[in-house]
This record gives C-alpha cells, sequence and structure tokens, in this order.
C-alpha cells in the first residue's frame, strides 16, 4: 500500500512543502515572501470584464490589485460586455509565458473583491495527506533540498531497467520511455517499462507541476491499448476531475490532459535561460548559512556565490542576522554560476 508523508519548511523568505511517495517527492510547493496572493488556485471574488476577446471566445478581467486574468466564454454563460462584474475563481495560477485562468462562477455585484484566499502551504499538505501535522524542522528541510534536486532533473529511473525523459515544451509536455537495459523478452520488457512509466512520471509530473497536453512516446510495437489506457488511468486517478486519455497511435505515441491546478516549481527554481534562478540561490544560501551555524554556533561564517545570488541576498540579510547573529560575510565571485555557491567557517 502507498504511503503518503508531508513535510512543512518555513525559513527565511519562504515556506515550502513537500509529499513523499513511498520515500520519494511527489509535490513541491512553495510561497516566497513578495508572492501575489492572487495568482493562486483556489482566489474567489467579483472581477471587472476588462476586454472580450471575441476571436478566442475569451475575456480578460481582473480582480483589484490583480494581473488580468484569462476567462474563457463558455456557451451557457450570460453575454458578457466590458465594464460588468463577473464573480470568478481562478482555475489555473500563470505561467511564465501564460496568464492566469478564471472559471465563470456568475454575475457580479458589488463592487470589484476578493472573497476567498488560496490555501496556504500546509493547507494544502493537510489536503493532500490526512494523516497528522506535517513534519518539520531540519527533516523538512532535507525533504525540501531532495524535492527539489529531483524537480531539476530530466531523466528518471524505471524499477526495474529503462528511464523515462519528461521536458516541457510551450505547447505539451513531452515524455520518452526508453527500454535501457531491462532484461527478458523485448515485447514482455516493453510492455512492462511503458507500465512502470505511466506510474513514474504521474509522480514526477506531480512534483514539478507540469500538466496540461501530455504526450508519452511509448517503447516498442504492437501495444495493448485497452491494458496501457488502463494503467495510465489509474497512474493519474489522483489528478481526477479532468483526466483525459486518447487511443494509442499508430506512431506509439499516447496523448493525455491532465489538468493544471498549481505552478510548475521550475518557473521559480530557474530563471529565462534555463539555469538556477537568483532568487532560488540566495534562499539555498541562507540555508547554507543556518545549517552550518547550528554545526559551529560561534564560528564566523564565510559565504561565496555568483553576484546575482549576492545581490538578491541582500533583502534576507537582516532576516538572517535576526535569527543566527551578524556572524556571516558573502563575496561574490564574477565568474560563477546561480547554482555554485559555498559557506565555510573561518
Amino acid at each position: 500500500m502507498s504511503e503518503r508523508r508531508a513535510y512543512l519548511y518555513t525559513g527565511i523568505g519562504e515556506t515550502v512543502g513537500v509529499v513523499t511517495l513511498d520515500g520519494r517527492p511527489e509535490r513541491l510547493v512553495a510561497e516566497w515572501d513578495g508572492d501575489d496572493s492572487l495568482d493562486a488556485e483556489g482566489v474567489r471574488g467579483v472581477a471587472r470584464v476588462k476586454k472580450i476577446e471575441r476571436a478566442f471566445n475569451s475575456a480578460f478581467v481582473a480582480l483589484p490589485g490583480s494581473a488580468d486574468l484569462l476567462l474563457p466564454m463558455r456557451q451557457d454563460m450570460p453575454k458578457l460586455v466590458e465594464g460588468q462584474l463577473v464573480e470568478i475563481e481562478i482555475k489555473t495560477p500563470s505561467r511564465r509565458d501564460k496568464s492566469a485562468v478564471a472559471r465563470f462562477i456568475g454575475p457580479g455585484d458589488g463592487d470589484p473583491r476578493v472573497t476567498a484566499h488560496a490555501p496556504t502551504v500546509e493547507e494544502l499538505l493537510r489536503l493532500w495527506v490526512k494523516s497528522g501535522s506535517p513534519t518539520q524542522g531540519l527533516a523538512a528541510l532535507e525533504a525540501v533540498e531532495a524535492a527539489e534536486a529531483e524537480a531539476l532533473m530530466t531523466v528518471f529511473a524505471l524499477p526495474g531497467g529503462g528511464d523515462i525523459s519528461i521536458e516541457s515544451t510551450r505547447a505539451l509536455v513531452a515524455i520518452d520511455v526508453d527500454l535501457g537495459n531491462r532484461d527478458g523478452d523485448s515485447k514482455k520488457a516493453a510492455r512492462a517499462a511503458n507500465m512502470a512509466a505511466f506510474t513514474t512520471a504521474a509522480r514526477v509530473l506531480r512534483l514539478k507541476g507540469l500538466a496540461g497536453l501530455v504526450v508519452f512516446d511509448l517503447v516498442g510495437r504492437g501495444h495493448d491499448g485497452p491494458a496501457l489506457t488502463t494503467a495510465a488511468r489509474n497512474a493519474f486517478a489522483i489528478d481526477n476531475p479532468g483526466v483525459g486519455i486518447g487511443p494509442i497511435s499508430k506512431f506509439g505515441a499516447l496523448e493525455m490532459i491532465v489538468p493544471r491546478r498549481t505552478k510548475p516549481i521550475l518557473d521559480r527554481l530557474l530563471d529565462e535561460t534555463g539555469g538556477l534562478s537568483a532568487r532560488a540561490g540566495a534562499l539555498r544560501l541562507v540555508r547554507a548559512f543556518e545549517r552550518e551555524g547550528r554545526a559551529d554556533p560561534g564560528g564566523r561564517l564565510v559565504g561565496r556565490c555568483s553576484v546575482a545570488v549576492a545581490d538578491t541576498f541582500a533583502a534576507l540579510d537582516v532576516a538572517l542576522a535576526d535569527k543566527i547573529g551578524r556572524r556571516f560575510t558573502v563575496s561574490p565571485v564574477v565568474d560563477w554560476g546561480n547554482d555554485r555557491l559555498e559557506v565555510s567557517t573561518s
């Protein structure tokens, strides 16, 4: 039987939650100081229609203080006009290149306002894992760092051999299944690898926060369509409602739709170039200072990092000094990437 555990890490500038499934990270959700609290699933309110896009059968609406939200128009909705009020709920938070998406609840009245905020990280963890309180402290930090490391990976080993590669594009998430060195009859080995691929991919997509159109490039030929479709449906059952699975094509591809509910975690961890973001690097530096500070309570701490990480760390400096004392210095290194940092005692 599968076992899920929840971990909650509250650090300087961040609150991070992790869910593990049988010891492997399955979900990673974070709140950083300064986040837009209105850009999250579950926010509800009365918004004003700013613009109608008839060509795309959509409207742009906005809550007070929020960015524009995309509101798809359905046939069962009343006709919208610019300037009117509508009650909406955010269905999908924004992504790096996409606006947040709202769903229509009904006509609005009164003034534009927020009527319900999104769940906190702890509330989400309790929703996903209903047994007891989330684990906190050092164990939670270790779970966060393990989850971040796996979320940044592209290739994931399958039990029994082989692997999958998961890559996201603007249009879809592509998953390539590779047989690798899996032993046995080639047809049986391919079937087993494809079955395992669904289970592993479902966990990793939840970890990365990836969804939308998902395409599996299955290994082998002559696929047992009903068996593989059932395996995919079971692997993604926890993501319902909204999962849709298509037939396996003659080219060996299986297409799925998985509902988007969270921001992709890589939008936080990576910058536009695909490298570690300066903010993520600065938070890692804070964690490293705290870890070394616990190991050597009286020592002077010296940190080295990229210029961008050092600049971003400056906003966290005072809070860290309040927590561990003013016993650390940061030295930026011009040619270092944001993913490289060192903390030592002197």
